[in-house]
């Protein structure tokens, strides 16, 4: 019987598929649009298009919250929806394995789990996104030597040395991309009393943020509601004021890749410093980022290619090798 191979980044944001043979077949965001019958409307970016812009009878919903599932219905749906567009159906159920946070209850862990088989896949296998990121990003984790990877997704960022296809030291925050969009969106309304919606906060992060000031100063365009007036303004926004903005949630990062530096053995540091920390994920987009680090823990660190598909595309190649992934997993 035919089977298809598939790997599935279930993210806070979006969700991206990989699938052998293809490679990277889907990326859209993780939103569900929900009548007040209970009647799913939309799914991905036809959803994402609604948010924020419906009548009461329809709600914009993301179903997984800081990389776990927090409406087990929905994100049942939502996987179903994702699986039968890649070409999963009642005769070719795929096999699949779904990345989850490396800080995830067994809880957690197996209402993903179910949620991948009620959704149609034939045998469901989940692996801990620090692992996924690095084999997605080429980096050596068969080798008994230090591979650390900094994974920043949309609700959480992890970090992690990775060894013998197992975490040796793992530590996260629950702070990601939403965040980012989140500390920018508060500081224009602290500096400015504009009000900006999370879209327009997101597409500021995109045009002009960076993790330190840049040394040509960037602008651009903001459009939102007075909250004095309660009108619409327009005003022009720095990189300078945007760095700024997002120095607070980033600190939190780089204590999470600190603490893991702390506890790493000494035998995996030396490995660590000669090939340096790379960072996976949406979040490792931000201009500048690689900088900070490097800056701030003294260990060179660089943006995998395809940052943002790393975990998808390293869920997909883990079938390959699962039983080795397995054995080096911690029972639960």
């Amino acid at each position: 019987m035919f089977t298809r191979q598939i790997g599935i980044d279930l993210g806070t944001v979006n969700v991206l598929v990989y699938v052998k043979g293809k490679g990277l077949v889907l990326k859209e965001p993780s939103v569900v649009a929900i009548d007040s019958r209970g009647k799913i409307l939309a799914v991905g970016e036809d959803a994402r298009r609604m948010l924020g812009r419906t009548p009461d009878t329809i709600e914009v919903n993301r179903p997984m919250k800081d990389g776990v599932i927090a409406d087990y219905l929905v994100t049942q749906a939502m996987l179903s929806h994702f699986i039968k567009r890649v070409g999963g159906n009642r005769f070719f159920k795929p096999d699949i394995v779904i990345s989850t946070p490396a800080g995830v209850t067994s809880v957690e862990s197996r209402a993903v789990e179910y949620a991948a088989r009620e959704a149609g896949a034939r045998n469901a296998y989940l692996l801990r996104e620090p692992i996924a990121a690095a084999l997605g990003a080429g980096m050596p984790i068969h080798t008994p030597t230090g591979n650390m990877v900094l994974d920043i997704g949309g609700g959480t960022s992890e970090a992690a040395v990775v060894s013998m296809y197992g975490i040796v030291v793992s530590s996260s925050v629950r702070i990601g991309g939403n965040k980012f969009d989140e500390a920018i969106a508060s500081y224009i309304r602290r500096k400015y009393n504009l009000m900006i919606g999370d879209q327009t906060a997101e597409e500021i992060k995109i045009q002009i943020g960076s993790a330190v000031p840049l040394p040509d100063r960037m602008t651009v365009e903001v459009r939102g509601r007075d909250q004095v007036a309660g009108l619409p303004r327009t005003l022009t926004v720095s990189s300078d004021e945007i760095a700024e903005a997002l120095s607070e949630p980033l600190s939190e990062i780089v204590k999470v890749v600190k603490n893991v530096l702390e506890k790493t053995p000494p035998e995996l540091i030396s490995d660590i410093i000669d090939r340096g920390i790379v960072l996976t994920g949406g979040g490792a987009l931000i201009r500048n980022l690689d900088r900070l680090l490097t800056q701030e823990t003294g260990v060179p660190c660089y943006v995998a290619d395809n940052a943002m598909a790393c975990v998808a595309i390293g869920a997909g190649k883990a079938l390959e090798v699962y039983d080795l992934i397995s054995r080096a997993a911690p029972p639960e």
